[in-house]
């Protein structure tokens, strides 16, 4: 496989999850050999992921029940990211109308906005993905944005790995209410620089020296080299190393899994030591 990269250049990381530490509820090979890898060397790394399903108390719980140790610093949601900016557009205790999980409310709550379900009229209409949604969520959701209120969408993946294959993601409920509305929704998550640029300003590092590890490229690839990152692309997800090939600009190192990455990565610097 192709591998451009200077390893031993990469001072931190930004990483996805889904379809590079686990699929579905497995953790993928190399797992925690990435974790330990990546303490041991005290190299500062973030968690950024689109989905924003799951509270940042969720996933801590999550990775501790699997043997790993992080802190809230480590994860970025698309639904925190989405509250950071909502932040910045509208005034405390605005009215928001909420298609998602317990990830995507918790985050407009913690933010100090008002999510409503029944008023006639909203400051925003916020959707990600929903795996109780219904016809009434899609319908009050279109209504309230025919009446003026603004489309926010927490991330635009049309799917996501999950053991039984791809399933639906927040991208297909967007567009079933763009659809619907003839609205187009503004969307935070990769891969929009907005998600970068909030990693990137929390890791503290310099973005030639940061690299982002993703499954998908016109998620984590496309999104990290536009934030000027260097990227890494692994094939235990969405994409594969064949249609990786055909892209007009590649990732810098294509690997099969977190295992290949840091074998690789510690010959890089066994190599570097003898120099």
């Amino acid at each position: 496989m192709p591998n451009n990269l200077d390893l031993t250049s990469i001072q931190a990381v930004l990483s996805d999850m889904d379809g590079v530490l686990w699929r579905g509820d497995t953790p993928l090979p190399g797992f925690h050999n990435f974790f330990d890898f990546l303490q041991n060397r005290a190299i500062p790394f973030i968690l950024v992921t689109n989905n924003a399903g799951k509270t940042l108390t969720q996933y801590l719980q999550r990775f501790s029940g699997l043997g790993v140790h992080l802190r809230p610093e480590n994860i970025l949601t698309s639904a925190i990211a989405t509250a950071i900016y909502l932040r910045q557009e509208l005034p405390t205790g605005a009215k928001l109308y909420v298609i998602g999980e317990a990830g995507l409310q918790e985050a407009m709550r913690e933010a100090e906005f008002s999510l409503v379900d029944n008023a006639p009229t909203v400051d925003a209409v916020v959707a990600g993905i929903d795996r109780e949604l219904t016809y009434q969520k899609l319908k009050q959701a279109t209504l309230l944005i025919q009446r003026g209120a603004r489309f926010i969408g927490s991330n635009g993946d049309l799917s996501f790995p999950t053991e039984d294959g791809l399933a639906p993601g927040a991208g297909a409920i967007l567009a079933a209410l763009q659809a619907a509305t003839g609205v187009a929704p503004t969307i935070i998550g990769k891969p929009k620089r907005l998600m970068f640029d909030i990693a990137v300003q929390k890791i503290g590092c310099d973005r030639a020296q940061t690299v982002m590890i993703g499954d998908r490229f016109d998620t984590d690839i496309l999104g990290g080299q536009g934030a000027g990152l260097k990227t890494i692309f692994v094939t235990t997800g969405v994409d594969n190393e064949e249609s990786i090939r055909h892209k007009e600009i590649p990732p810098d190192a294509i690997f099969s899994g977190l295992e290949e990455l840091i074998r690789v990565w510690q010959t890089h610097e066994v190599k570097e030591s003898k120099v």
